[in-house]
C-alpha cells in the first residue's frame, strides 16, 4: 500500500518535471525519451525498468559500461537529469506495476548482476526484495561509478542489511534522508 500510495502521488507531483524533461531530451539529441533496460528483481525475476534517456546510447546487452564521471556518452540534457536524479521518475511506474518498491536494493543491469554474482559473497541474497528506486545503500554513499570491487562488496552488504532490519519506519527514514541526496550528492553523474 505505502509503495503504491507514494507511487501514485509522486507521479502526479513530478509530471510536469517528467513533461519538460521530455521536451528537453528531444530537443537536445535524437533518440526516444524512455530507455528501457533489463534489470534483475524480486527471487531473480528480470523486468524492464523505465528511466529518461540520458545518454547517447541505448545498452542492454552483455556487456555494459557502469557510467562514469564526464562520460562522454551522457548528452547536456542527460548530465542534469542524472545530477538531480530526474532521470530515475519513469521508475514510478515500475513501482506501479510491482516491478520495484519506493526502498530496496537499486537494481543493477543484468550483465552486472552476473559479473558481481562469481565475485562478492552475498550477492545474489539482495534479490530476496523488490529492488527499490532509492535503499540504505545509496544514503549511506554507495551510489555512482564502481571503481573497485569493494565498492560493490558496501553496497550489498547495505543491499543485504536493509532486507534483514527492514520495517516501515526504516523505510520512511531512507526516503527522508534521500531528499538532500537528491539535490547535492557527489556521486550523482
Amino acid at each position: 500500500m505505502f509503495d503504491v500510495a507514494l507511487s501514485a502521488f509522486a507521479l502526479l507531483f513530478f509530471l510536469p518535471v517528467l513533461l519538460m524533461a521530455a521536451i528537453a531530451i528531444k530537443l537536445d539529441s535524437p533518440g526516444p525519451v524512455l530507455f528501457r533496460q533489463r534489470r534483475t528483481g524480486l527471487n531473480g525475476r528480470v523486468f524492464w525498468i523505465y528511466k529518461l534517456r540520458t545518454m547517447r546510447v541505448q545498452e542492454d546487452g552483455a556487456d555494459i559500461k557502469h557510467a562514469a564521471k564526464n562520460d562522454d556518452r551522457i548528452t547536456r540534457v542527460g548530465a542534469l537529469l542524472r545530477k538531480t536524479s530526474v532521470d530515475e521518475l519513469p521508475q514510478l511506474l515500475n513501482v506501479l506495476k510491482g516491478d520495484m518498491s519506493m526502498i530496496g536494493p537499486r537494481p543493477h543491469a543484468l550483465s552486472h548482476d552476473q559479473r558481481y554474482e562469481a565475485l562478492v559473497s552475498g550477492y545474489r541474497r539482495r534479490f530476496r526484495a523488490r529492488p527499490g528506486l532509492t535503499g540504505l545503500a545509496q544514503v549511506e554513499g554507495h551510489r555512482g561509478e564502481i571503481h573497485t570491487l569493494d565498492c560493490m562488496e558496501k553496497r550489498v552488504a547495505s543491499d543485504n542489511a536493509y532486507i534483514e532490519r527492514w520495517s516501515l519506519g526504516m523505510d520512511i527514514v531512507i526516503l527522508l534522508r534521500t531528499v538532500p541526496l537528491v539535490l547535492r550528492d557527489p556521486n550523482a553523474y
